[in-house]
């Protein structure tokens, strides 16, 4: 380029600068008053600043126009909509798996939803009783509630159900020996291990039997003056299978009654109620163990019992006490949003003929493979449509699983579409990361050769359909 071609760019460059408007006079614009009045003039000035320089920096280059205040607006806009979006983004679980630990396991009932908002907007009788005016106690409010569900004497919760082990153990065996088979030393998501939790418990752990066998003459052995509390773990989610033999609650109480040291039984995921009728396999309720004889039980509320994160104890009342007076309770306890969030859900438990309908983690697990297969026929059109003719895409079988470590060797008949591509295993992850990077992202999973949408959770059909429709293959979503 000649010194004079140079020149000329370099004035065109200046030029350009010139017309760019300044940071104030693109907040004083009518277009940026709607951009002041969402997210405050200290965040607009900051984003209309940053898309200034950006546009400064893209003018130098002599390849672009002055843009207009309404694009510099705009540009600015979309800057802070995106800094302000919730990274808990909402998505379409097409996994397979209905309580999925990495999406946030149970949905809430509209009704645990609608006392949740409640809570949230007003002050509450939480720890008041209003009848007295003095102070009450926020277990109140699902004592009878649990009492009722589960046979026991009392209960307390706390917030998950790994506190709930944690709290009952220190209760019961700090510093003193907790008798446990070996076949039962789980370890569950996150690397969390129950010799670990024993021990942050401040309780010795005894191991009794082998892997796949234990007698009730193991625990009998194990016992001693030092014995603070037999543990029994429901092994929710996995399963030794063959040459076995385990202790059932019912014989391991009596030992536990005759030694006079408590027995825990801890369910894990915990149901309230007998899912067999649902097709899936029959797990122990939790008031079966505490027919059983434990006395204590713990297990949690965001697995199969279809509410929030929670964890609670059920059991002896004198034990319950003992653990409510453990300073480590007010630690782990619950606020008020979740706990008015956990006595609706478990209201609906009081009308079993309606649970399906009210509870949206057992109208997850009770869809049948028919009515699944069906909006599988139904929507793969529209699949097909936008992903384009660079895939294949037809209506399978699939398993569904259960999630959260309940019921792992079973699986729940089920239907979906696998996606294939003509080109290979690159292209599929491609389309895969296109469907995460929708505004509502769609999440399935990549199995022999094939992106798999298992539909058992798709229950917002007509959402799915409109976010699938601005999908790009490429990723230019």
């Amino acid at each position: 380029m000649s010194q004079l071609a140079e020149a000329r760019l370099e004035l065109s460059k200046a030029a350009l600068l010139r017309d760019l408007p300044s940071v104030d006079a693109v907040l004083k614009s009518g277009v940026a008053s709607a951009l002041v009045e969402r997210f405050g003039r200290r965040a607009a000035t900051r984003a209309i600043r940053d898309v200034l320089a950006e546009t400064r920096a893209t003018l130098k280059t002599g390849t672009s126009s002055v843009p207009t205040t309404e694009s510099l607006v705009a540009a600015a806009l979309a800057r802070l909509a995106e800094d302000d979006a919730s990274s808990l983004r909402p998505l379409f679980n097409l996994t397979g798996t209905v309580l999925h630990t990495n999406l946030g396991r149970a949905l809430i009932a509209e009704a645990a939803i609608d006392a949740a908002v409640e809570a949230m907007r007003d002050p509450v009788a939480l720890e008041f009783d209003i009848t007295t005016g003095k102070r009450g106690e926020r277990d109140d409010h699902i004592r009878d509630l649990l009492r009722e569900l589960t046979g026991a004497e009392d209960a307390t919760v706390v917030n998950n159900n790994a506190a709930a082990v944690l709290l009952a153990l220190n209760t019961l065996a700090g510093g003193r020996e907790a008798i446990v088979s070996r076949g039962e030393l789980i370890e569950i998501g996150g690397a969390f291990r129950m010799p670990d939790i024993m021990s942050r418990a401040g309780a010795k752990l005894i191991e009794v039997g082998t892997t796949n066998r234990t007698h009730p003459k193991d625990y009998r052995a194990a016992l001693s003056g030092a014995t603070g509390v037999i543990l029994k773990v429901h092994t929710s989610n996995y399963r030794i299978l063959g040459f076995t033999k385990e202790v059932v609650a019912s014989e391991l109480a009596e030992i536990a009654a005759a030694a006079q040291i408590p027995l825990m039984h801890d369910l894990g995921s915990g149901s309230l109620i007998d899912l067999s009728p649902f097709g899936m396999q029959r797990e122990p309720t939790v008031r079966e163990a505490v027919a059983d004889g434990a006395d204590i039980v713990t297990f949690s509320g965001d697995k199969l019992l279809g509410g929030p994160q929670a964890g609670f104890i059920v059991g002896k009342r004198d034990l319950i006490d003992a653990i409510n007076r453990n300073p480590m309770k007010r630690a782990l306890r619950v606020d008020k949003i979740r706990l008015a969030a956990i006595e609706a859900t478990l209201k609906l438990y009081r009308d079993p003929d309606r649970l399906v309908e009210r509870l949206p983690t057992l109208r997850l697990l009770a869809r049948t493979r028919v009515d699944i297969e069906a909006q599988a026929r139904r929507i793969l059109p529209n699949i097909q449509s936008a992903v384009g003719p660079a895939f294949i895409v037809e209506v399978v079988e699939c398993k569904s699983q259960i999630g959260s470590g309940a019921l792992p060797l079973d699986t729940i008949e089920s239907a979906g579409v696998a996606i294939r591509s003509n080109s290979g295993g690159v292209e599929l992850e491609k389309l895969a990361s296109a469907l995460r990077a929708l505004q509502r992202p769609v999440v399935g999973r990549l199995d022999d050769g094939a992106l798999i949408l298992d539909l058992r959770c798709l229950t917002d059909e007509s959402g799915f359909l409109s976010v699938l429709a601005k999908l790009s293959p490429d990723g230019s979503n």
